[in-house]
């Protein structure tokens, strides 16, 4: 996307066409503007347009180009924090409210990809969470109780049946849960958009918001060559964010994430590699995610930006990784590597911003938009449609706080990620 393999890797090569946009050009009114055209922010047109809505997206780039288009594309419900550690953080009203709502986070996906005949490689088999140890499968353990006491279906499995289910490793256990999945992330991305024009929304690319003004009933919002007035806006461009309340990503402390996709593999290696098809990620500190493409493609990731001198050593701890846990896999060759930024928090859950009069939106996903991102999308379109008020949202309104040395915390992030993989590429 916009000549750069690294930004978006194999989704650019294998997503289907995104839907024709262009830039706003002009002066337009409309009810609803959107600033962001990823998940939330389509989500949100999607539900307002078929709430019969006038609702325009502005996009400062394409369709997805954000987190949305670069993400390794598991569908997992709820957040990283444990939903005990949440219900406490959150108070036991709002903390069973936002478990309930991103607990059937995955469901309200699928159900969208298959209402709007979304071609998204869409794989509803479940994700494993693989224990490294014995802390990790204590943590797994502790997670899947916390989760059945709420009547999910997740259960642990032991290390053998783990073996079985990924193809390899030597993991304690993992913890499997049918209510996720994977997809084509981009691809997800560009059928919500194409499911929003259908359904009347406006979408406008290369038209980054550059200034907005309050003239007291609307917003006038100004882009390089045109503008919008409209009544409402939602923000929803999270770790991307720039111009009109780019506040929202000084708010997030910013980590990169990077993938590697393999050629795609013989029908032998598939057989024994992932089976079922679940996606899985495990439980160390800078962790690994592993997944199948539909053609067959290993796409394996983890903490690290692809760039100047880290690149080589985050491929090369890739090409080893891969190995010692497919032995089968071993000095395999790379189609693709990309990677992207995720917005972590200080407590790793997310917000709800009232930014300014009739400005809202969501941010922080900590590294689980697709879920996230796509549930609270529909929220802000039923909080400017009446149908939520302030009492039922499932989160608290906060205020913008940028956490203490947020620089220092993001380099200390990448130098070590980086360090641990050049170690472990030596191991």
């Amino acid at each position: 996307m916009q000549g750069d393999p690294t930004s978006h890797g194999l989704w650019e090569l294998t997503a289907p066409h995104a839907p024709q946009t262009a830039r706003l050009a002009g002066e337009m009114d409309v009810d609803v503007l959107v600033i962001g055209g990823g998940y939330t922010g389509l989500s949100s047109a999607l539900h307002l347009a078929e709430g019969g809505t006038r609702v325009a997206v502005l996009e400062a780039s394409e369709i997805g180009f954000g987190g949305s288009g670069r993400n390794v594309g598991l569908v997992n419900a709820g957040m990283w924090v444990m939903p005990d550690t949440l219900a406490a953080t959150l108070g036991q009203t709002l903390g069973e409210r936002l478990i309930d709502l991103l607990g059937h986070g995955p469901r309200r996906v699928f159900d969208l990809i298959a209402q709007h005949d979304i071609e998204c490689e869409q794989e509803p088999t479940g994700t494993l969470h693989c224990a490294v140890g014995r802390r990790g499968l204590e943590e797994i353990k502790a997670r899947a109780e916390q989760w059945q006491r709420r009547g999910a279906p997740v259960e642990i499995l032991d290390a053998e049946e783990t073996r079985r289910r990924i193809g390899g490793g030597d993991y304690a256990g993992a913890l499997l849960d049918k209510r996720a999945g994977t997809i084509q992330p981009l691809a997800y991305v560009r059928g919500l958009a194409r499911a929003a024009l259908a359904a009347g929304a406006q979408i406008f690319t290369q038209s980054a918001a550059l200034t907005a003004s309050d003239g007291g009933s609307r917003w006038k919002v100004n882009t390089a060559a045109g503008s919008v007035r409209a009544d409402w806006v939602i923000v929803a461009t999270d770790a991307y964010a720039r111009g009109p309340w780019s506040q929202v990503r000084q708010e997030q402390i910013q980590l990169p994430y990077f993938n590697f996709a393999t050629q795609p593999l013989s029908d032998n290696l598939r057989a024994s590699i992932l089976p079922e098809r679940q996606g899985a990620w495990d439980t160390k500190q800078v962790l690994s995610s592993f997944r199948f493409d539909r053609t067959g493609r290993l796409v394996y990731g983890s903490i690290g930006a692809l760039e100047r001198s880290s690149a080589a050593v985050h491929r090369a701890w890739a090409i080893r990784s891969l190995g010692k846990l497919f032995p089968q896999l071993a000095d395999i060759e790379f189609e693709a590597g990309w990677f992207g930024t995720i917005g972590m928090t200080t407590d790793n859950l997310p917000r709800f911003h009232k930014l300014d009069r009739n400005v809202i939106g969501f941010n922080g996903y900590n590294g689980r938009g697709i879920a996230p991102g796509t549930v609270f999308g529909g929220v802000l379109a039923s909080y400017v449609l009446g149908q939520v008020a302030d009492k039922d949202l499932p989160l608290p309104i906060a205020p913008v706080e940028e956490p203490r040395f947020r620089t220092t915390r993001e380099a200390l992030y990448r130098i070590g990620a980086q360090l641990v993989h050049l170690t472990e590429a030596r191991l």
